[in-house]
């Protein structure tokens, strides 16, 4: 296997998720992404629902960045908000499952989790306005009338999230490995994409 692991940043409504799931059954090897926040959830006993909203607050400051890698070098854990404490248990949480074998990983910054190992390859899925707001709207089943806010507020927040804990942009190219359109691949051309670089 090249790539021991795979790690995956997607836009809402573009069947990141799904391209996620179905590669790693293909490949024999486990998905995690909302399972993530589950394990937190049950460690901390804290709703997913409200580790949502602690991720939520996450700013897009380049200043909060940096004061969060301050305080991960000074390991003062009792000084971190309740969001640096849940973004930190991820990255922590990615580290022990990535421990335990190949795997792929859905959003949650695993890529920034995983910096320092060898064979992960970074991907980022996208799709058109169109494409993503049907998917939300079958899939998902957000009204017509919501979808195009939903699908706003659904990136904006991944990408402070991704930004705020980074330091990074989320769209920028420079950031992965792959870039792939689900749109004009569907969910099977992506996923046989990655896995054939396997």
């Amino acid at each position: 296997m090249k790539y021991k692991y795979i790690a995956i940043e997607r836009e809402y409504g573009s069947c990141g998720t799904q391209i996620g799931q179905e590669l790693a059954k293909e490949c024999g090897i486990p998905c995690y992404g909302r399972e993530i926040l589950e394990m937190i959830s049950e460690k901390y006993h804290i709703s997913v629902e409200q580790i949502e909203k602690y991720e939520e607050k996450a700013t897009n400051s380049f200043l909060y960045s940096i004061a969060l890698m301050g305080k991960i070098q000074s390991a003062e854990e009792d000084i971190w908000s309740r969001e640096e404490k849940i973004y930190l248990e991820e990255q922590r949480l990615i580290k022990q499952l990535a421990s335990e074998g190949p795997a792929v990983f859905v959003g949650r910054c695993a890529s920034a989790a995983l910096e320092n190992q060898k064979n992960v390859l970074r991907v980022f899925i996208y799709a058109d306005t169109d494409f993503r707001k049907e998917n939300a709207i079958q899939k998902y089943g957000i009204a017509e009338k919501a979808v195009e806010n939903v699908l706003k507020r659904y990136d904006r927040k991944r990408g402070s999230y991704y930004g705020a804990n980074t330091g990074k942009n989320w769209k920028d190219w420079r950031n992965y490995d792959i870039i792939l359109n689900s749109g004009k691949l569907g969910i099977s051309g992506c996923v046989n994409t990655l896995k054939s670089l396997q």
